[in-house]
Formats: structure tokens, sequence, C-alpha cells
């Protein structure tokens, strides 16, 4: 066989490749194919009767890179000779934009960003101009408080769950953020260090590659705030103008307002109340619904408001009126019927009835009588008052011991509501060292007018203090305006009289029996106070006068003795930091009568917790040859004390050092033959009710018979 000649198989034998190259697809398939393609697909090919031979001269290809190159081989020959047609130009399509059409597109201009570390753990960055998101610091302060990795705290146990908690702080920004109003915002977080196999790798005691104190960064981006486009109040907008203005502002979001989220939920709440502050006491909101439109950049807001008419009050109606009525309960109402309808009467009505200490529950219903009619008729509401009795009836009982009173048994009766309504009896009795009470007081409280008492007390007493021995008998009786828990009132009265029978005398020492003299006296007393103090038992700012006078007429002896008492309380109280500084000044007197004339019970004296601490009750003052007090005509006193918080108990602990001064003169003005003063350190323990007062006190220039420390109990403040 010569060189480049190849045999085939019959089957396979193919033309030449020279013979190819100028053949087309319709010389390969014949015409009667394209007729009929099942029967020539069909039939037998016939075996050439020759075999085919091929050119022994190969066709040289320049561009096979497995045929070997002549050395002569012209590499621009070879290009010249590759002849590649040139694509016919492509028609523009009209349907479709040109690329010179599309704008390209604009790469994020990302702000400055200024880092807020969190904690060890956590990273926030916010846009330096705080114009982009002028919430920042209130934003912060919620992260802080919602935050997973917040609460999550350091430490490398904690580390495999730092990357949970950063996608659920990741929501949480978002969230966020559309609280408000950002709602093309965007949080971009990045956790530094690996996390993966940190756990395997430490327990097999190896050194893991992850880093073993990752952070976490949240970059956000506000974006573009949206702001509120419509408010619709349902049929609140109805209304007439001067009716409608209060309801809208007390709502307070208006038309280009930032869409914060807690402004709507305020929001709903102010109108709820309003509604009941303006005469609407069936007034109804429904769900509000906000609908965020990205193309505006604006929410708009719908709340449906349904106010359910105008309406003032009518009568107070009770479901017990034999125990209390409803003609007294509407005495105790801060509102007169026709009065605009208000939630906060209606509710200080049901405070007032808890008050009075004789029910354990009250339900209080507004139910319509008329209905409105027009714009300036309002309906009428009555309440109905619906109550559960208390126990009223109990007995007291104490046990107790002091320096200056001895041994002392105290028990009492009540009776809240034994002469309806709010007729209280209380029978009261002590036995004890120096003292034996028996006492009736009848009280009837909250008399034709709230916070309004009267009251008649009988009592025979024995006591002996410090300086008076006396047996007194008295009727005593007073209407009076009275400042509570409840009410704090800038001013309180008291008005009253008094008949006293007393046979008394300076107090026994040494065996030594002074002769008694029986007084009988009658009076009228009244009392005065301005309270400006932000509190009526613990006062931290502000101040108090009070002023008393009583003119007495007095025989004993066969002498008639007219005179006047008189005192001035003044109290003021300054915070400086958390610390308080309180001041307290008093003046009193006796005036048209001598020493001698006057009763010692009704004497002037000084001493004691809320007097000058350090001493005891009525132990200073002037003395008599048996080194006793007896009393005086004139009183100055002066008190400062500073009430510093401690960290003790939640802040319930004070630390309080005060500084006491007191003179008792026998003349009726000051002459200052007696001053005595008074230091010591007291705590005072904070409770829902009330300080609870502890006080020890030094006398610092003290008389023969006082004591080197004196303690003193009480509920509140000194003064």
């Amino acid at each position: 066989m010569a060189a480049g000649q190849e045999n085939l198989p019959n089957e396979a034998a193919q033309p030449a490749a020279g013979d190819l190259r100028g053949q087309t697809l319709d010389d390969l398939i014949p015409e009667s194919a394209v007729e009929n393609a099942e029967d020539w697909a069909s039939r037998e090919e016939e075996a050439p009767s020759q075999p085919v031979v091929v050119d022994p001269a190969p066709v040289s290809d320049p561009l096979d890179p497995l045929q070997d190159t002549p050395s002569s081989f012209d590499l621009d020959e070879a290009l010249d000779r590759l002849d590649i047609a040139e694509p016919e130009k492509l028609a523009p399509d009209a349907d479709r934009p040109s690329f010179a059409d599309i704008d390209a597109p604009t790469l994020v201009d990302l702000p400055d960003l200024v880092e807020v570390e969190i904690s060890d753990q956590l990273i926030l960055a916010f846009p330096a101009e705080v114009a982009r998101f002028p919430e920042e610091e209130r934003f912060i302060a919620r992260f802080r408080a919602l935050s997973a990795i917040e609460a999550l705290g350091t430490g490398e146990d904690t580390v495999p769950q730092l990357a949970a908690r950063a996608r659920s702080d990741e929501d949480l920004l978002a969230a966020m953020l559309r609280n408000y109003g950002y709602y093309s915002g965007e949080i971009i977080r990045q956790l530094s260090g690996g996390r993966r196999g940190f756990a395997d790798e430490a327990e097999r005691g190896d050194e893991p590659a992850a880093d073993r104190d990752p952070k976490v960064r949240f970059d956000v981006l506000p974006g573009a705030q949206y702001t509120f486009g419509r408010v619709d109040l349902g049929a609140l907008d109805r209304l007439n103008q001067e009716k409608r203005s209060p309801l809208v502002d007390a709502f307070g979001i208006a038309v280009g307002d930032p869409v914060y989220a807690d402004t709507i939920v305020a929001g709903e709440s102010r109108l709820r109340l309003a509604l009941g502050e303006n005469g609407y006491p069936f007034g109804q909101l429904g769900e509000p619904d906000l609908l965020i439109d990205h193309s505006r950049e604006e929410g708009d807001l719908t709340l449906p408001v349904d106010p359910g008419g105008q309406f003032v009050f009518g009568q107070v109606v009770s479901d017990d009126p034999d125990f209390l009525s409803g003609r007294h309960l509407g005495r105790i109402a801060r509102f007169d019927p026709g009065d605009l309808y208000k939630t906060s009467l209606q509710a200080d009505l049901r405070r007032a009835i808890l008050a009075t200490g004789l029910v354990s529950s009250v339900a209080i219903t507004p139910r319509a009588v008329t209905t409105p009619s027009g714009d300036n008729e309002p309906g009428e509401v009555a309440l109905d008052v619906a109550i559960e009795r208390a126990p009223l009836r109990t007995i007291s009982g104490a046990v107790g011991y002091g320096t200056e009173d001895g041994f002392k048994l105290e028990a009492g009766w009540e009776h809240r509501n034994l002469f309806p309504p709010e007729g209280a009896l209380r029978l009261r009795g002590i036995v004890g060292t120096r003292e034996q009470l028996a006492s009736v007081t009848f009280r009837r409280s909250n008399f034709r007018g709230r916070d309004q008492i009267l009251s008649v007390d009988a009592f025979a007493s024995d006591i002996e203090t410090e300086a008076v021995d006396a047996r007194t008998v008295a009727l005593r009786g007073s209407f009076e305006r009275v400042s509570n828990l409840l009410f704090q009132k800038p001013l309180s009265w008291q008005l009253g009289a008094e008949l006293v029978y007393s046979d008394e005398r300076n107090r026994v020492t040494d065996g030594i029996t002074r002769p008694r003299q029986e007084y009988l006296i009658a009076g009228v007393f009244g009392r005065a106070t301005i309270d400006g103090s932000d509190d009526l038992l613990d006062p931290r700012q502000g101040y108090r006068i009070s002023f008393f006078a009583e003119p007495e007429f007095s025989r004993s002896l066969s002498e008639n003795s007219p005179y006047l008492r008189a005192r001035v309380d003044a109290s003021y109280y300054q915070p400086v930091g958390g610390t308080v500084i309180a001041a307290r000044v008093a003046a009193a007197t006796v005036v048209g009568a001598d020493l001698l004339d006057v009763a010692p019970s009704r004497r002037l004296y000084s001493g004691g917790g809320g007097s000058v601490r350090g001493y005891g009750f009525q132990a200073i003052g002037p003395r008599n040859a048996f080194d006793e007090p007896e009393g005086g005509r004139s009183l100055l006193e002066a008190a400062v004390e500073a009430r510093i918080p401690t960290g003790f108990l939640d802040g319930a602990i004070e630390v309080v050092p005060f500084f006491d001064l007191g003179s008792i003169s026998s003349a009726a003005r000051p002459n200052f033959d007696v001053v005595r003063a008074g230091a010591g350190i007291g705590i005072r323990y904070k409770t829902s009710f009330g300080p609870i007062r502890v006080d020890v006190g030094v006398p610092l220039n003290p008389a023969p018979t006082d004591a080197p420390v004196v303690v003193y109990v009480s509920l509140g403040q000194a003064f």
C-alpha cells in the first residue's frame, strides 16, 4: 500500500476529505429522501464495489496545532488567506431601549459613621451627622433594654451563641427603625472572628483557631423618615370645632409629624382620657390602622372613634341607701348635678368612698338618663354605685414601756358607722404608771361636705408628766376641714370649743406634796394651716405655716382670769441633691394673765420628740424651788436636720443628723432665761404610709435632772 493511503471497511467507507469540502446539504440528502423520508431511511445501503482510495497528499491546514508546520510557514500569509465573513448589521428593535438609554446604576452613598460601644461584644455605628438620626439617644437606650447580645454577657462559653443572637438583634434593630418612622432603613451586620468548631476544639484541649473575643457591629443606616400623610379619626371629625378641638389636640398627631409607633399608642391613650374628661362617658375607640406608602414616604393613619354623645352629671344612686345613701355620696363628690361629666371626678368619688373605711369594694357605672339633643343639649348620666360593706367594728390594744411614760396598757373599741352615714363611736381607756384615761368620742366624717369632720369628745384623765399632776374632766367639740393623704389641701382649718374642770398641781418631788388647785376653764379655739409642701408625711420641698389661737376664761380660788393662748409654727424644706434640708421655727405666748393665774396644764413647755430632742417631755422651762419645771408664758424653738438617703434596702433608709434649740420664759415675751440645746442622729425607714422615725438625742447643756440620752420612736417626720 502506498504511503498516505488507508483501506477503510465497506460499512464505514466515507468520501475523501477533499471530496466533502465542496458538497452541500442538498448533495448529501437526495430529493427522494425529502419526498419519502421513511422509505429512504429504511433502505439497505449498498456496499461500494471498490474501496475508496484516500489522496496521498493531505491538505495542509496552518491552523491545525497537531500538524507539523513547515519551517517556511508564513503567519501573515496564512492570516491573509483566512477569510471570515463580516456579519450583517442588526436592525434596532423599536420595542427595546438601547444601551445608551439605560442609566448606569448609582452606588450607595454611605454616610460617615460614628461607633457607640454598647458592650465588650456589641458595637453600633450611627451617622455622624445628627440631623440624619436625631432619635439616636432614645434608640440606644431602648436597644440596651431589649438586646439579646446585651443580655448574654461575656465569656468564652457565650461565644457559640453570639451569631444566633446577632441575627436576633439585627431583626430587633430593623423593627426599632420602623418604630421611629424609618421604613426604608438598613441594618448591616458584621461579625468578627470565627466561631465554628470552637466548642469541639476546646473540649479536645486543642488551641482553637477561632477568635476567642468576637465582636458584633451593626451599621444603622436610617434612610428617610416617613411622616403622617392623612389622619382619619372617624366620627370625631363630624363634631363642631369647639368640641372637636380639645379632643384632636389631646390626640396630638397631625399631618407631617414623624411616624412614631409610640406616639400612636400614646395618642390613643390620651384621646381615650380626653373623651372621658370632655363629657363623653360612652366614647369608643377602634383599632388603629397605619398604611405605609413607600412611594410618598408617608403613612396614612386611621383610628375609628365614636364619641357617643356628650353628657353632664346627674344624681348619685347607691345600691345600699340605708348604709351610705346616694345623698351622702353626692356630698362626698366634687361635682354638682349639671356639671360636665369627667372620668377623673368619677374616679375621685370612688377613692373617697374607699377612704371612708366602711366599704371593701366600690364599682361606679354611668347610666344614661336622658340622651343628647343636638350639638348644644348634652344628655344626663346617673352614677350607679355598688358597694360591699367592710367590717365596721375594731378592737385595739397596746402594751408598752417608755422612759417618760413608764408602763402603759391601752385598749379601744370602735364602730365606724353606728350612726349612718359615717357616724362613728369610739371608746378608749388607758391604765399606766403616769396616765389613766377614759374617753368616749363621737365623730361624723364628711359632715355636710367632703373632708369635713364634726367631733365631740368627753374624757376624764389623771396624768402625771415631768411638770404637772392633773386630774381633769373635759368636754370638747370641733368642726374641721382636714387635709389627708388622698387630697392634701393648701388650706385646712378647725374651729371648736371646750369646757374643762381640772384639779392639779406641780409634780410631787422628794415626798413633798404641794396643795392642789381647782380650775374651771372655758374657751373657744381656731386653727389654720397653709400647706405648700409636696407631701403630708414626708415633705421634700415647700413650706408649712400653722396658726393657733384660743381665748380662754379661767376661774380658780374665786378669781376670774381671761387670757389668750396663741402659737405660730413654720417649717421649710429644700432638696440639695438627694438630701433634704428641713428647718423649723415656733413661737408661742400666753397674754392677759399672770403665770400663777394660768393652770399648770395650760402653760407653755418645751422638750420631747416633737420639740427639742435630747430632753424629756415638758422638761425644759423655768423651775421652782423643788427643781420642777413650772412652765412659762412664752416659747421659742428652732430646729434643723438633714435627711440623707442611703442605698440600704433599695433606698428606704435615711440617716438624719439634727440640732434643736428651745427657750421658755416666765414673761409673755421671751427673755431667754432658760435655753436648752440638743443634737443627735436619727434613722428613717420609708414605707407606703410614711416614714417610721427613730431619733437618738443628747442634751448639749442639760439640767441635773435630764437624762444623758433620750430615744424617740414615732410615725412621720419630726416636722
